[in-house]
């Protein structure tokens, strides 16, 4: 080496840009502001109206702060098991979870196959549509007895009332989507002689997709709603049954904890199904 060379050091990595950083915080900003504060000054708003009416003399609600009171031990241990219907609210939860996803996996398989025999036949869409027409108006607790007195048993008798009850949104909105698949793609599967499962698989079920992922998120909902019902009334574990006997209990602020749950479920359960739909579709599915 030339005694007159020297060795340069190395680069050293550089900072990052003082832009980039301000883009960031300014998108992070933008999104806390358009989805997150809208929310909670709704939800700030109403617990203040709701404190201010409950805490009203001979109001018949007690206020949050008295509901937070009455149910922290349900808050603080939601998976306490003592034996036998004396189990956290977790628990109940977790149990109404199970049949809600016995009966809507049924109904999904059962829904779709139907909604796609609907959609590709004629024939079959004036034998049946009527009586999906008929039978789809029917209150979820009416087909209750009939289900006691088939099965005889009330966790089978909750799970085809979640059935019966969810399984119209997905006939009905997977068959709207195999009727508007679009003649330019069943005239290329002619073409290329595709046979009836590679039909099925690359033309018809991407093609009608966002109609059955709309379905879904309906029958998903009907499904969580249908098992509140049939659970004030089959007994046993289940968040349904929880909330009835609270009320034979007069233990108001436990309904309301309970009431606060059933939503938040609800609404992951609508997420869910909402994400796999856009995963599924590409964005195209319904939001």
């Amino acid at each position: 080496m030339n005694k007159s060379e020297t060795i340069q050091p190395l680069p050293l990595a550089a900072p990052a840009a003082p832009g980039a950083l301000r883009a960031w915080a300014t998108g992070a900003a933008r999104g806390f502001m358009t989805h997150v504060l809208p929310p909670l000054v709704i939800i700030g708003l109403f617990l203040l109206v709701w404190q201010a009416l409950g805490t009203r003399p001979g109001a018949a609600l007690p206020a949050p702060s008295k509901v937070v009171q009455d149910t922290w031990e349900l808050i603080a241990h939601p998976w306490y098991d003592h034996g036998g219907n004396d189990v956290g609210i977790a628990w109940q939860l977790l149990a109404s979870l199970k049949r809600v996803a016995y009966g809507y996996s049924l109904a999904v398989l059962v829904g779709v196959s139907l909604g796609v025999l609907v959609g590709q036949s004629t024939w079959a869409l004036r034998g049946l549509d009527p009586l999906f027409q008929v039978l789809r108006t029917v209150p979820p607790l009416a087909w209750l007895p009939i289900s006691l007195a088939g099965f005889r048993d009330g966790s089978p008798s909750a799970i085809f009332v979640i059935f019966i009850t969810s399984i119209w949104p997905i006939i009905i909105n997977t068959s709207i989507g195999i009727r508007n698949i679009p003649e330019d793609y069943r005239n290329v599967a002619k073409v290329i002689r595709l046979n009836g499962v590679e039909y099925f698989a690359k033309i018809m079920l991407p093609a009608a997709a966002p109609f059955i992922f709309s379905g879904l998120r309906i029958g998903v909902g009907l499904s969580w709603l249908a098992i509140i019902a049939a659970e004030m009334l089959i007994g046993g574990v289940g968040i349904g049954f929880f909330i009835w006997d609270a009320w034979n209990s007069s233990r108001i602020s436990d309904i309301i904890l309970a009431l606060v749950y059933v939503g938040l479920v609800g609404f992951a359960l609508d997420r869910i199904v909402a994400f796999i739909g856009r995963k599924v579709t590409r964005g195209t599915s319904a939001s």
